[in-house]
């Protein structure tokens, strides 16, 4: 080591990262900077009120007025399948217990229906105000069910009413077989057999030469099941849209179909039974649920569905995105603090003295992003812990059903919209930056984000249009608040307007994050090239 020359000293070099540590201090200023505004502090705070006193005052002005037996409360309680979801388990079913292994084959020849509009409570004898008509997803076939209790795991290879024939297992499974209807000149063959624990569909034309649909899993089946027959039919949905939102009016419906030669194989007990499980046809009552078998032939009437709940179909009920429907309002808050927390700066032109202290501009801004959505990070999930829970215990004191949500659901619910508040933040105040004037930047801002969210949700616009704004604009983040499946073997009204979005939770996010990540390069261009 060469010694320093003499009347020199070796400058002090610290052992700190002097990028790091400016921008530290940057973040430091920053955040001081902010909380030392008391209108914008008091802003965030508003915007968390705001967020869970709208999803309050919505639980609280709506109200369910029903009765159990006996006048008690109704029971919303729904049954949930192998997978934690909550189910519909309504079906008729002809059935007998099968121990090991084993089969079961039927011919179908017919598949029929019958519907009954709203309003149609009390159809004369004649049938009056009954339509005739099998619904799309209505179906009629062979099964394999362990047991008879709602939400049991199950397999079945299904005629249905539009779609040909299913292989369908666990309420959310199902795969396509043979296209077609089904008459007495083209009749549809079906076949289900087990081993183990698993379950192969097959379908025909003639009964001689089968193909393979498929194959299902059921993990724990029992060694002694049921098997069987059955025939279930689910509502029809008709969705109208006006200026005032959108409404769904629909019935129960029927379906009717005829088995012949059916044969079962395997250890087999007893003889058939006939259950209507978990059905209500409603004012369908003749000829009635259930089967009647005259030689060979089974006729089974049934009605409900045998598949995944969703909304916008099946019993109203309140889920975790309900709670934060105040969300939109909270936003439009958070998009003002974040705006005028920049926009300030140029108006009174305190922007000169930030930069004078810290001259590399695009750090200023990174430091800004970083406080900003942080800070409305932490406002979005502070306002989402609390909606939850407190809006939830209001809707089942006003006797909603409150459906239930995996913990991973929730929390993805809870942190996204965390997520939505901080990129809305950060994106209001990269606007902020480009366009320097606060008005002009909240109402940017609340155009993208807010306007199309609510023209979508509100039922206003036909299913298409809504659709497009949400998954074009950054309205398309409120994807991530999504508690619902959309399942294509499940007729309902899938639109931004009962709640399913057309992108994924966590993709539809993204869209929010590009936009927010554009305004963000812009801006830090645009301070490069303009003075302060």
């Amino acid at each position: 080591m060469t010694a320093p020359a003499p009347g020199t000293t070796t400058p002090y070099r610290s052992p700190q990262t002097p990028g790091r540590d400016g921008f530290r201090r940057l973040l430091h200023a920053e955040f001081t900077k902010f909380r030392t505004v008391r209108g914008w502090v008091a802003g965030l705070i508003a915007a968390a009120v705001v967020t869970v006193g709208v999803g309050l005052l919505g639980a609280a002005g709506s109200s369910m007025v029903c009765s159990g037996p006996g006048g008690g409360t109704c029971d919303h309680t729904l049954p949930t399948g192998p997978g934690g979801e909550e189910v519909r388990d309504a079906l008729t079913l002809v059935h007998r217990p099968l121990t090991g292994d084993g089969s079961v084959t039927a011919r179908i020849t017919s598949l029929t229906g019958r519907y009954a509009p709203q309003g149609h409570a009390s159809p004369d004898s004649a049938g009056g105000g009954l339509a005739s008509g099998v619904q799309p997803w209505a179906k009629a076939g062979v099964i394999v069910k362990d047991g008879t209790e709602p939400g049991s795991a199950y397999a079945a290879v299904a005629l249905t009413g539009a779609h040909g024939i299913r292989l369908q297992y666990d309420y959310t499974h199902d795969t396509a077989g043979m296209p077609g209807r089904a008459t007495a000149a083209t009749p549809r063959w079906v076949r289900l057999t087990r081993s183990g624990d698993t379950l192969t569909g097959y379908d025909s034309a003639d009964g001689t030469h089968w193909t393979r649909i498929g194959a299902a899993r059921l993990p724990g089946l029992p060694d002694t099941v049921q098997i069987g027959l059955f025939s279930t039919s689910p509502e029809y949905l008709v969705t109208s849209r006006s200026l005032s939102g959108a409404s769904v009016d629909g019935g129960p419906s029927t379906a009717t179909a005829a088995f012949d030669s059916v044969t079962v194989r395997g250890t087999v007990g007893g003889t058939w039974t006939g259950d209507t499980l978990g059905a209500d046809a409603g004012p369908l009552k003749d000829p009635g649920l259930g089967y009647r078998q005259s030689g060979g032939t089974y006729t089974l009437t049934g009605s409900g569905d045998v598949a995944p709940v969703v909304r916008g179909r099946d019993e109203p009920g309140k889920s975790v995105e309900d709670s934060l429907v105040g969300a939109f309002a909270g936003l439009v808050v958070v998009t003002v603090v974040a705006a005028m927390s920049v926009t300030a700066e140029y108006r009174r032109g305190l922007i000169r003295t930030t930069f004078a202290a810290a001259p590399r501009r695009g750090r200023v801004l990174v430091a800004k992003v970083v406080v900003a959505g942080g800070l409305c990070f932490g406002t979005g999930l502070a306002a989402a812990l609390v909606a939850v829970p407190l809006v939830g215990a209001v809707e089942k004191h006003k006797h909603f059903a409150v459906h239930q949500l995996s913990a991973g659901t929730e929390l993805r619910i809870v942190v996204g919209t965390a997520g939505l508040f901080a990129v809305t933040g950060v994106l209001a105040l990269a606007v902020g930056t480009l366009l320097r004037r606060g008005t002009g930047a909240v109402t940017a801002v609340v155009v993208a984000i807010v306007l199309p969210y609510i023209l979508a949700v509100s039922g206003m616009l036909p299913a298409g249009p809504s659709r497009w704004l949400t998954r074009v604009t950054p309205a398309a983040a409120f994807a991530v608040q999504q508690s619902s499946h959309e399942y294509a073997q499940v007729a309902a009204d899938y639109s931004p307007g009962a709640g399913y979005f057309p992108l994924a939770p966590w993709a539809g996010f993204a869209v929010l994050c590009g936009y927010a990540a554009a305004a963000v390069g812009l801006a830090a261009v645009r301070l490069r090239r303009r003075d302060a």
